[in-house]
């Protein structure tokens, strides 16, 4: 029997719509009492001023759509027994889907205190948004969420990360009508050109429309539903409308509506996994329209609400003070009998309950909703294996991040069966030198492929599209969901994503907090072409920005490195593939750069987070005038030319050279974990010495991370000033105050012992940075005692 007649047959009856009706006033219920009640949860008595909440908070505008949808798909999962996740797009619909994991029983068995009676109730209503309760949103605490709906824009890309390799999985994704306007999610819709139903399961999108958002009308709320279905036609949807305000109606017409679609589904994958991936499948969507607010009050105090921005939060407010309001809310909540839909200990009905799926099976038991249980770890060739030789530091110039390329073609051939690892960049995988891994994968695209495209298939892995909100959150919904990846791209344009990086974070931070959610890999952000070296770009490409944004988070998820060299990122790479629960950024260029250390050296000196390099140092212990500090590949550079550059021409100078590449080891250790103590901090950058810190990012930040060091005011940081334009790279360090010179010239400044020896060397360097200036604007390129600086025996 084929699936789409099963689909037919199955078609409810009115018995069976008559209970969906009742389970989804069961649970429109709970989301009003969450909003309202903190006593009486089932209306045993008479509604009182005292069983309400002194704070109205919650929105029931979006819920009764939101609960619509999850009550008819627990029908569908128990119907085909299918593995489902629901992803709620919508901002504030956490009491919708409370309420639905707490009626499927999943709820109470996470947290067992929320029972399943009238006590149980009681707690849940309790508890939404009070202190040390639940947040409005759909959130990390919430049974069944991979989604953290406070923030609007990614609910697409976050279920169609989730389905990537998972091809059973089906992911429902609600968008709302007010997340349909933003950017990320008007361009997450062309998700469906990487989707290949041959390997990967699917994503059914439910435009939600209720026409408002929180005070006004919705784009498509208002639009056309010929114009909506010919938008989603056009990236190869095929459009359901089921629209309307009688329940019994809606319920038989969405019933036959998701039937048909799941149907189509399960066709196309059939179709695809019997005779192989053919382009042109097109995928169901629905196009849903209910009031806003459905089955609200229809009007307070002479002013509509249903149907209106009205029922966008509270729809009934000053129900303590107002006896009026008070008695339209009592009626509002009995209108869904919930005497007849929970039994005398407060259970809900035998009737209803078994409408829910069970085990796994429920959405808010679903393990790739847990996505830690699923995770197996990656095979990950030895990295030491892609090592450079670097025989003595500084004299050779390789392209870094090549070699992390070489390590994810293997990382790509080790993993192939296991089929959980994916890169994700916006079509610069060939531009930041990790091009290595099309000798095995391809870029990922269901699209027409010609004879000249490269490296192009529907079966790629290498997942490439000019948006950073999509690359970050196709990687955000598959790492939830249990598997691992890479999110490289250009450094300033992470920036566009950033607010994903905060919200991913987040959703870490409280993650730790809860003991049911098994910890899953970590957001691996790797940010090349960085603001030191553009080249042919200018001031839109030059922003180090995200290390800010980064070191905002908390330090139980967040890490920033800035590996000097090949193999310390190989290194770096390493820990953070196997690490979980954080947010790592690697920044490192892609341009050849000098390499400083064997694959032993950098190894400990990435175990360790910083190092003094002794090689570079000629100050040993208090002999030390001044310490050179150092953090990213063109600081470090910069600064070790400079501590050459001092003992060729002020040997008396003593100079200590730091190498700091986990930037977050520069923490009080009660502060961050990878913190160091006093002790570790002196040994390193001394108790009283004036430290000179070249920075990669803003010098903010090492100010930021120093504060409360022993004498912090002595730290003197150079770093990104926000300088810049099409330039050649020693110009980008010069026009932001960190080159050679300018650290050479701070350095003899700071040095007062030396005073009397330094002025004419000071007036050297100025020398050299107007012959810079002279000499780039004539010849196009940098000076060649810069260009091709190498550390030779001579400055020993």
């Amino acid at each position: 029997m084929s699936i789409i007649t099963q689909a037919r047959r199955s078609s409810p009856d009115q018995a069976d719509l008559e209970l969906l009706h009742r389970y989804w006033n069961a649970a429109n219920y709970l989301t009003i009492g969450q909003m309202y009640l903190q006593d009486n949860p089932l209306l045993r008595e008479p509604l009182q001023a005292r069983h309400i909440k002194p704070r109205l908070l919650g929105h029931w505008g979006t819920s009764p759509g939101l609960s619509f949808v999850y009550v008819h798909m627990n029908r569908l999962i128990h119907e085909y027994d299918i593995n489902a996740i629901y992803l709620a797009g919508p901002g504030h619909g956490g009491p919708a889907l409370l309420a639905n994991v707490y009626l499927e029983g999943t709820y109470t068995e996470i947290y067992p205190q929320i029972t399943q009676d009238t006590e149980g109730i009681h707690r849940l209503f309790r508890q939404f948004s009070t202190p040390g309760g639940v947040p409005s949103h759909v959130s990390v605490p919430t049974p069944g969420s991979i989604h953290e709906g406070g923030e609007l824009g990614y609910v697409l890309s976050h279920a169609f990360g989730a389905v990537f390799d998972h091809p059973d999985l089906l992911a429902i994704a609600v968008v709302g009508d007010g997340e349909a306007e933003t950017a990320p999610l008007e361009g997450a819709w062309k998700s469906l050109k990487f989707l290949n139903p041959v390997r990967d399961g699917a994503v059914l999108p439910i435009l939600h429309l209720n026409g408002y958002k929180i005070s006004g009308p919705t784009v498509m709320g208002r639009a056309e539903d010929d114009d909506i279905q010919t938008f989603l036609a056009s990236h190869g949807y095929d459009v359901h409308v089921v629209e309307g305000d009688d329940p019994m109606t809606m319920h038989q017409a969405f019933a036959e509506t998701l039937e048909t679609c799941y149907a189509t589904i399960r066709a196309v994958q059939e179709e695809a996994r019997t005779h192989g991936f053919t382009r042109g499948a097109r995928w169901p969507a629905i196009l849903l329209r209910t009031p806003k607010g459905w089955t609200g009050p229809k009007e307070v105090d002479g002013l509509p609400i249903e149907g209106t921005f009205r029922a966008h939060q509270v729809p009934v407010a000053d129900v303590r003070e107002n006896a009026e309001h008070l008695t339209i809310l009592e009626q509002w909540m009995r209108s869904y009998h919930p005497e007849d839909l929970f039994d005398e200990q407060g259970r809900l009905v035998a009737e209803l309950a078994a409408l829910a799926p069970t085990g796994d099976r429920r959405m808010g038991a679903n393990p790739h909703a847990n996505g830690g249980k699923l995770l197996v770890d990656l095979d990950l060739p030895p990295f030491a294996d892609y090592a450079l030789d670097v025989p003595r530091p500084a004299t050779e110039h390789h392209e870094s991040t090549r070699q992390f390329g070489k390590m994810m073609r293997d990382i790509f051939t080790r993993n192939a069966t296991q089929q959980n690892f994916r890169l994700f960049c916006p079509d610069e995988t060939n531009s930041n030198r990790l091009g290595n891994v099309f000798e095995v994968e391809n870029r990922c695209s269901t699209g027409k492929v010609i004879s000249s495209d490269d490296h192009i298939a529907s079966d790629g892995r290498v997942m490439e599209v000019l948006s950073e909100h999509l690359c970050q959150g196709w990687l955000e919904g598959y790492l939830l969901t249990g598997r691992h990846g890479v999110f490289a791209t250009y450094e300033a344009f992470a920036m566009v994503s950033d607010s994903m990086t905060i919200q991913h974070a987040k959703w870490l931070q409280v993650g730790n907090t809860l003991p049911w959610r098994a910890p899953i890999a970590s957001l691996n952000v790797l940010l090349t072409s960085t603001c030191w070296r553009n080249d042919h770009n200018g001031f839109s490409h030059q922003g180090p920005g995200l290390i800010d944004v980064v070191l905002s988070s908390k330090g139980t998820v967040a890490r920033i490195y800035l590996p000097p060299d090949a193999n310390c990122l190989l290194s770096v790479a390493d820990h953070c593939l196997r690490s979980r629960n954080y947010v790592n950024l690697i920044v490192i260029d892609k341009q050849p750069q000098l390499q400083w250390l064997n694959m032993g050296d950098a190894i400990a000196h990435c175990a360790r987070g910083l190092s003094t390099w002794q090689w570079a140092s000629n100050g040993q212990n208090d002999e030390t005038d001044v310490v050179l500090a150092c953090a990213g590949d063109i600081p470090t550079l910069e600064t070790v030319a400079a501590a050459w550059w001092l003992r060729q021409h002020l040997p008396e100078l003593k100079v200590r050279v730091v190498n700091v590449v986990d930037v977050m080891k520069l923490y009080p250790s009660y502060l961050h974990p990878h913190g160091m103590d006093d002790t570790t901090f002196i040994e390193h950058f001394t108790e009283d010495r004036p430290v000179v810190f070249a920075f990669h990012g803003y010098p903010r930040a090492v100010h930021e991370v120093v504060h409360g060091r022993p004498n912090a005011q002595r730290f003197h940081v150079r770093g990104f000033n926000a300088e810049g334009t099409t330039t050649t790279p020693f110009d980008m360090v010069v026009l932001n105050g960190m080159s050679r010179y300018h650290l050479c010239i701070e350095a003899m400044r700071r040095v007062t012992r030396l005073h009397a020896l330094t002025p004419p060397l000071i007036a050297a360097c100025n020398a050299l940075l107007t012959n810079h200036h002279a000499y780039i604007r004539a010849h196009f390129e940098d000076l060649p005692e810069v260009r091709d600086w190498v550390w030779t025996d001579e400055a020993r």
